[in-house]
């Protein structure tokens, strides 16, 4: 072995990358003693996470093989791999990775250590007899502190152990292994690293004691041999390079196999805690056991209750780690549904941590972040009122489970009356809707919105804001009946295409309340290859219309639902040999593009198995449990051989070179936690023959009782310029206030005090109902606290409940 050289060339190294969002597995030990996560994907370990769950500090670590002359295979790009769970329903994962050219295999277990911070990979190394003289390496590439720069990489020990270290800021990592080293080196990426060295010379020939600040990565052969192709490595972090070989060693000594039984009784203790809803088992794996695995294995330890959308990066292999972000961060609407799956498999112990946790995350006026670092930190920071609704009916939904006491119910208030004051003073209009794309009325957001207003007043009533409640019912009832003038359209291309009288649109702009030109009633479609573009609101659909059925404003068999069914269908719907799935809406561009290429911005947006679940969810409520069992299977089948759940699937023709395969999971977000809440709830409908989270408050009031508002609103951020007949004119404005107003012209007038709603809202109704269509009423106000007038008069006419400008304007005939 030639002497270590002191300093590795090539700094800083090629830019860094993370790796493919592909993930066939994720785990971690299910107790507070580590805080490491892992993910695998084509047999490798990819990013693994300390000291938190949104802090990836690797990119990947695998195995190398040459035989010193004239063979190199990269155990990620050249075997086929094969996983399998040893135990059901547990995060031990049993890798194979088959050399195409049959010269060897290895055979791998991966768990995280029980006791401490650090991961172990007891691994079989079984080369082929043709294979001469084979060198077997492993192969480090870290990430510390969520950056691939900035990292410095050495040959070292602890305690007289030859290890591997790594240090970003006070991130740090060791690697050590049961079996000996052959030599060891640390270079800079793509110049110096160990992967240059073997693949131009087909064994070690450099070795470097060190490689600073820069994109590094750690290799080192392994002595094989001498332990019959049996070892282990140890990866152990800490906050000093002491601690985290400390911990490499540690583990090494207790040895893997009371590690790894430690870590499956964990593990199955807690599914025997859950609800028996087993159904299916889809190629030697049960769907509803690992779906509870997923969304446990992604919930914080560090920070209870905190829980991410995926231990992944959408088209990671493409990423730049610039972006810092990927999806190991928590949305609170991903969060909230997640809560919703916990409750849905009975772990109500889960549940209850993360509405403590949706509780000091809130902001000061009531919302939530678009999403957000664990600790509660926004990363972007749009507002989309889903996001808000959803903390809400999640406290509803654990109260009807028992997760909650009444006196908890009660001590949420404040956190629900916040967020209620937020929707009411917002809506209906939301900055985003839940694509994080678009503003103004969005199906989706509505429905969540307006069942929240009910629940919250609900809580309310119980402890006695009866002037609150009632103020929320009041607004859930108008926006209610709003929802088929914003976004239920008439007499379009779409309509006659399909057949069908009408649909409701994916998405209405603001400016449809404030203008009846056509002309404004575009909406802007982003991710496009030209850039954005603008298209008819009237030509773009979604699924998100189904939420109406799903959280209680309209019937299952409601025409209007049916003929947005059929409307959907035609445009969105995508067969597959496992079953349909659905893309977002036309014109999407969140996807691949279409060579196969990954999104960068642009590209083509894909089916989403997640909405075959709310699909089959809809089915349910519409009594067509045959189709909804058949969707439940199709939706488990999208998944990939480890089970886990894409975000999408690829679409088109298959696309080898980048492993896209049509129907099989696209290189989006995996697994996508989102979509396996939503399946375990899917299995939990299923078992009750109901859809699991629907809310009774809304099913109550507009489909048994169907209740109609009085009033149509107005407000500074929504001045509308027409009302129907027969409607009261309710004003809402942030202070308090005298109106003077008119329905003559100023003939006669009169003067109205405002009411406090107690959410931070006044309300001044003007008995408008009486007067014919063709009215004028006029207003002014008068701000009490300054003692001062507007200064400007407001119009509104009164029109005929058959005006078409009350309802969304078309541009497409």
């Amino acid at each position: 072995m030639q002497p270590l050289l002191p300093f590795a060339p090539g700094w800083p190294g090629i830019r860094p990358t993370w790796s493919s969002s592909s993930k066939t597995g994720v785990g971690t030990a299910l107790n507070q003693n580590t805080q490491v996560w892992f993910t695998l994907s084509h047999g490798i370990l990819n990013e693994i996470y300390f000291p938190r769950l949104d802090t990836p500090s690797t990119r990947d670590m695998g195995m190398l093989v040459t035989n010193g002359r004239d063979f190199f295979s990269e155990e990620k790009r050249h075997t086929h791999s094969e996983v399998h769970y040893p135990n059901e329903g547990v995060p031990l994962y049993q890798l194979t990775n088959h050399c195409k050219k049959n010269l060897y295999r290895i055979e791998k277990r991966i768990i995280t250590d029980p006791r401490r911070d650090s991961l172990l990979q007891n691994t079989r190394f079984i080369p082929n007899a043709t294979l001469d003289d084979p060198h077997l390496y492993v192969l480090l590439s870290p990430h510390l502190g969520n950056q691939g720069y900035e990292n410095t990489a050495w040959i070292g020990e602890y305690k007289g152990v030859p290890m591997l270290f790594a240090q970003r800021q006070h991130y740090c990592l060791a690697l050590a292994c049961s079996a000996p080293w052959l030599g060891r080196s640390a270079g800079f990426v793509g110049y110096s690293d160990g992967w240059q060295d073997l693949y131009r010379h087909h064994r070690m020939t450099m070795f470097f004691e060190r490689a600073e600040n820069g994109n590094v990565a750690l290799m080192a052969e392994i002595d094989w041999r001498i332990t019959n192709g049996n070892f282990v490595l140890a990866l152990g972090f800490g906050l000093s390079p002491f601690e985290a070989g400390n911990r490499a060693l540690a583990s090494l000594q207790d040895g893997y196999a009371w590690a790894e039984k430690k870590y499956i009784q964990e593990w199955q203790n807690w599914h025997e805690t859950l609800l028996p809803l087993d159904e299916q088992v889809v190629e030697g794996w049960n769907p509803y056991r690992v779906s509870a695995t997923v969304l446990r294995v992604h919930e914080s330890k560090r920070i209870l209750g905190s829980l991410i959308a995926s231990l992944s990066f959408p088209w990671g292999g493409s990423k730049s780690d610039n972006d810092m972000g990927g999806y190991h961060l928590t949305w609170p609407r991903d969060l909230a549904e997640s809560a919703g799956g916990l409750l849905a498999i009975g772990a109500p112990s889960e549940a209850w941590p993360i509405i403590h946790y949706l509780q000091s995350t809130q902001e000061s006026d009531g919302h939530w972040p678009q999403n957000m670092w664990l600790d509660g930190k926004p990363y972007w920071t749009g507002t989309q009122l889903d996001e808000t609704a959803f903390p809400i009916m999640l406290i509803d939904l654990a109260r009807r489970e028992g997760a909650l006491s009444d006196g908890e119910f009660r001590r949420l208030w404040p956190m629900v009356r916040k967020a209620a004051a937020f929707i009411a003073c917002n809506g209906p209009i939301t900055e985003q809707d839940r694509w994080e794309e678009n503003s103004g009325y969005s199906p989706f957001t509505l429905a969540v919105t307006i069942a929240a207003l009910l629940v919250a007043a609900e809580l309310a009533d119980r402890i006695n804001e009866h002037t609150i409640a009632g103020y929320l019912r009041e607004t859930a009832d108008v926006w209610n009946d709003g929802i088929d003038r914003w976004t239920y359209v008439r007499d379009t291309r779409l309509s006659r295409e399909v057949g069908v009288d009408g649909y409701y649109i994916r998405i209405a702009p603001p400016e449809i309340t404030r203008s009846s030109n056509p002309e404004l009633c575009f909406i802007p479609i982003k991710n496009q290859p030209s850039g954005t573009c603008y298209l008819p609101a009237s030509d773009i659909v979604s699924p998100d219309a189904l939420a109406l059925v799903r959280f209680g404003l309209r019937a299952a068999d409601d025409p209007r639902i049916l003929n947005t069914i059929r409307v959907i269908d035609q445009q969105l719907k995508l067969e597959t040999e496992h079953g349909p799935a659905w893309h977002r809406y036309n014109h999407d561009g969140y996807g691949e593009h279409e060579n196969g290429e990954p999104y960068d911005g642009s590209g083509i947006g894909r089916p989403w198995p997640l909405l075959t679940g709310e699909r089959a969810h809809y089915e349910l409520a519409a009594g067509n449990l045959a189709e909804a069992r058949r969707l439940q299977q199709a939706m488990a089948q999208f998944a990939n051989t480890g089970g886990m759940l894409p975000e999408q699937i690829w679409n088109a023709a298959d696309i080898p070179e980048h492993d896209l395969y049509f129907g099989a999971p696209s290189g989006s977000a995996m697994p996508l936690v989102w979509a396996h809440a939503e399946y375990v709830k899917l299995v939990r409908s299923m078992r009750e023959e109901r859809v699991f989270d629907t809310p009774p408050q809304t099913i109550d009031r507009y489909i048994v009782h169907k209740v109609v508002s009085p009033h149509s609103f107005w407000r500074f951020n929504f001045k509308r310029k027409i009302i129907p007949a027969g409607k009261i004119l309710r004003l809402e404005v942030l202070q308090e206030a005298m109106v003077h107003w008119s329905a003559n012209n100023w003939t006669t007038s009169e003067d109205i005090d405002s009411k406090n709603t107690g959410l931070g809202l006044h309300i001044i109704d003007l008995p408008t109902q009486e007067l014919e269509a063709g009215s004028r009423i006029l207003f002014t106000f008068y701000w009490v606290d300054t003692l001062r007038w507007e200064g400007i008069n407001y119009e509104v006419e009164v029109v005929s409940t058959q005006d078409p400008r009350l309802y969304v304007q078309q541009t497409s005939h």
